[in-house]
């Protein structure tokens, strides 16, 4: 298994051992040289570790864990890596071949709870599987449209014997084709749609990220003279400050892109999955615009809004082809449209956000301030909730700089545990994880993993003694009746420095840019606690069931 794992190119596995995995991690023992084991502190935090390490570096993220509570802790991360196209394999360890369906102790049917979530699983009871196993499973979750993939081995397959052959054949999987052909008579199709249209407008995902086709996304709207907009997962596929972008698409992004879908003539979606949260009531979405629609995942086009052309293709490719081929245009009197928009947003949202009349700090001034200190250029983790909406609105991703988040699932306790694989995979850059108080204390017990590892992650947590988001709901959607929302936190730095780890707490305006200038500064983990602003809300927002265009700016 180990050796499998070393040939196939993994240096770096995340884990939690036990009874039913412990021949494998024997095996770690004896080369601890070729790949790097890091000891998490549960299991939960292994695959979101695995998960930022494969969204920072672009390889796979391995996690191991063992039988029955040991596997299915994973599974939260796992439905989080599907949703959100992350390639990583999780390694569980199985109760003997002979005892399966016997409930014997620790015995989970694995393969069962997983198979929805996942893109492949399979089950060795033969070692002489394990090579090829192995190699097929770091294959399928890195190809195509990445995801996550388990691998279930008994523990008398751990310890069996075999002669080992490395696995080296091209996989040959029935129905999986990863890299569709490109049709050129459909580039032609949606270059014409292109060229005729008076207001068209880019909605840029993951998808461009995945495929490495920044500089083709940016190459095209420049060419054609599109404006662009990007999904929360698509944040950073070109700077924030590019003349063409035209801001956040979704529940809280810009006001622009949200009115502005309903007024287009043609949407062309690039790596994207016309999500809930972008399209708001799909009866009432985009109903003038043609739509063509580019993605690696046969399943996602058509989906939820029929496309008038389908490109089924690697972003990258599609987007190389469709520059040559369009027109070059200019679309200024549509840009001033969305600049208007802005302007109407900075004056009623954006102005109050980041110059607050209160003497409280806010969430999105605490974003805006990192992003000043950092050129935007630093790895930003964000959690889930209100904070993370202000550091998609605020933070700024800047070349270089990235947003990663748990995006379909919102699996809030995310952050810690992904910053610490961001942390290891791009030791070369700046790693800050952004945390409200209710999610840092689902897998605050990460801390201790960071400090055995030295990662040197900055944790920068938005205090507000509340589950933020939902009492938001509760306050707009429930006559502010605040049903188990309010917190009761402990003292995060004193927690910090039982790890032995620096951190500070700031709740004055006047010392936020001092407190974040200390945190980036120093040479290890740091955490930060910014008391911020109690019932702050987000805003715009788009209420659930509304179309985009019913979107509320307070």
């Amino acid at each position: 298994m180990v050796r499998s794992l070393v040939e196939g190119g993994v240096r770096t596995v995340f884990g939690y051992p036990g009874g039913a995995i412990m021949p494998v991690y024997d095996a770690l023992f004896d080369r601890d040289r070729e790949i790097r084991h890091v000891l998490v502190r549960h299991e939960q935090g292994s695959i979101h570790a695995a998960e930022g390490y494969a969204r920072a570096c672009g390889e796979t993220g391995v996690c191991i864990a063992t039988s029955g509570p040991g596997a299915t802790n994973l599974l939260t991360g796992i439905a989080d890596a599907k949703m959100d196209s992350t390639p990583v394999v999780c390694i569980t360890g199985q109760v003997p071949s002979s005892a399966l369906g016997s409930d014997a102790f620790q015995e989970t049917d694995v393969m069962s709870v997983s198979a929805p979530l996942t893109k492949w699983n399979h089950q060795i009871t033969d070692p002489a599987e394990i090579p090829a196993v192995i190699s097929k499973a770091l294959y399928l979750a890195r190809s195509g449209r990445p995801g996550p993939v388990l691998v279930d081995i008994t523990k008398d397959a751990q310890v069996g014997t075999l002669d080992y052959r490395p696995h080296d054949e091209e996989h040959e999987v029935r129905g999986y084709d990863p890299l569709p052909t490109l049709d050129e008579e459909r580039v032609e199709a949606a270059c014409r749609l292109i060229d005729g249209a008076r207001r068209p407008l880019v909605l840029a995902g993951q998808g461009v990220l995945l495929s490495g086709a920044q500089r083709e996304l940016r190459q095209f709207v420049e060419k054609a003279g599109l404006p662009f907009a990007c999904t929360l997962l698509g944040l950073g596929a070109v700077t924030s400050e590019h003349p063409l972008y035209v801001g956040l698409l979704g529940m809280h992004g810009n006001y622009g892109p949200n009115v502005k879908t309903d007024e287009c003539d043609l949407l062309i979606a690039v790596g994207m999955r016309f999500d809930d949260r972008v399209t708001g009531d799909l009866a009432r979405y985009a109903p003038r615009a043609k739509v063509i629609h580019l993605d690696i995942d046969a399943s996602e086009i058509g989906k939820n809004v029929p496309a008038d052309v389908e490109i089924l293709a690697d972003a990258r490719e599609a987007l190389g082809a469709m520059t040559k081929r369009v027109c070059s245009a200019s679309r200024t009197a549509w840009l001033a449209e969305f600049a208007a928009c802005h302007a109407i947003e900075r004056e009623r949202v954006i102005e109050s956000d980041l110059n607050p009349a209160s003497p409280e700090i806010r969430m999105s001034e605490a974003m805006d301030r990192l992003g000043a200190r950092t050129g935007g250029r630093a790895l930003v983790i964000a959690d889930v909730g209100q904070h993370q909406m202000a550091a998609a609105r605020y933070y700024g991703c800047r070349d270089g700089g990235a947003l990663i988040t748990s995006g379909g699932l919102g699996t809030m306790g995310f952050a810690l545990p992904a910053a610490m694989g961001v942390g290891l995979a791009r030791r070369d850059r700046l790693v800050v994880a952004v945390i409200g108080d209710g999610g840092f204390q689902m897998t605050s017990q990460e801390l201790g993993t960071i400090a055995e590892e030295k990662i040197p992650v900055k944790i920068m947590i938005l205090n507000n003694g509340y589950l933020g988001m939902v009492r938001q709901w509760q306050e707009l959607f429930f006559r502010r009746r605040y049903s188990q929302t309010e917190l009761s936190n402990p003292d995060f730095v004193a927690i910090a420095a039982a790890y032995g780890m620096e951190g500070r707490r700031v709740s004055e305006r006047a010392e936020l840019d001092a407190s974040i200038d200390e945190m980036l500064s120093s040479a290890g983990p740091f955490l930060l606690d910014v008391i911020v602003e109690r019932e702050e809300n987000v805003f715009p927002m788009v209420p659930a069931g509304a179309g985009c265009s019913e979107i509320r700016l307070e």
